[in-house]
């Protein structure tokens, strides 16, 4: 206990699970109105009942001169990897906001998945009903639920495994993982809708998003790379990675 007349201590703050030069070299992006950063895998975007540390606790390193941290656009779930837009202000926050819920942007997500979807290319149109159990929620294929489609193509085959371009043109949660185990071919280490693999993480990525953020100038096309945990499956699916730039 403190003494009689003294002040407690504040609580230590944890210190954020990347460092400020780990969080900064993960920014694809960055003009006066947004950031946007490549996600790490296994991490929240943001703080959860658990109290387990999230990616916005890295936030206040983004601020780049501005006076204030940047904040999250839009969500991705914690074991997917890849980019993630952030306004860098209440206005440029605003401006995506009516950008993502209008369904004006483009994202393209990549996932390798266990088998192949019924076709080289295609689309899931499946709706999607949001589920509570006494042990926590999840998500299903169901009448009763939200129109949902995504759009797939087959960018290459491996051994029991496919390489896919997926790009959904609503935004349910969960909806690729969903989708792909509904069409019997799940994501790879989907631990919800597929096999969990306690060695491997999930094997879906947001590759790519494309935001017109302005009428007289072309619209911000961002892409990420491939997370180090789906190099080998990509691989033997086909993927070539680009060579390293020489110095």
């Amino acid at each position: 206990m403190a003494r009689p007349g003294l002040k407690a201590a504040p609580p230590r703050r944890r210190p954020p699970p990347l460092t400020a030069e780990e969080i900064q070299a993960r920014v694809l992006h960055r003009d006066g109105l947004i950031l946007v950063i490549d996600k790490p895998a296994g991490l929240a975007v943001h703080a959860g009942p658990s109290g387990a540390p999230n990616l916005e606790e890295c936030f206040d390193d983004l601020r780049f001169g501005l006076p204030r941290p940047p904040s999250l656009a839009h969500r991705l779930d914690a074991d997917t990897a890849g980019v993630l837009v952030l306004g860098r202000h209440p206005k440029a926050l605003a401006k995506l906001g009516r950008l993502f819920s209008g369904r004006d942007t483009e994202k393209t997500y990549w996932a390798v998945v266990e088998g192949a979807p019924p076709a080289e290319e295609g689309v899931f149109d499946m709706p999607l009903l949001k589920v509570n159990t006494r042990s926590g929620w999840s998500v299903k294929v169901s009448s009763k639920g939200q129109p949902s489609l995504t759009r797939y193509k087959v960018l290459g085959h491996g051994p029991g495994i496919t390489w896919l371009e997926l790009k959904p043109e609503t935004g349910r949660t969960h909806q690729i993982r969903v989708h792909c185990a509904a069409a019997g071919c799940p994501v790879i280490a989907d631990r919800l809708y597929g096999t969990a693999e306690p060695s491997k993480q999930l094997h879906l990525q947001s590759h790519g998003i494309v935001l017109p953020l302005s009428q007289s100038k072309p619209p911000i096309v961002v892409t990420g790379p491939p997370p180090p945990h789906m190099l080998a499956a990509l691989k033997a699916c086909g993927f070539t990675p680009e060579p390293s730039p020489t110095p």
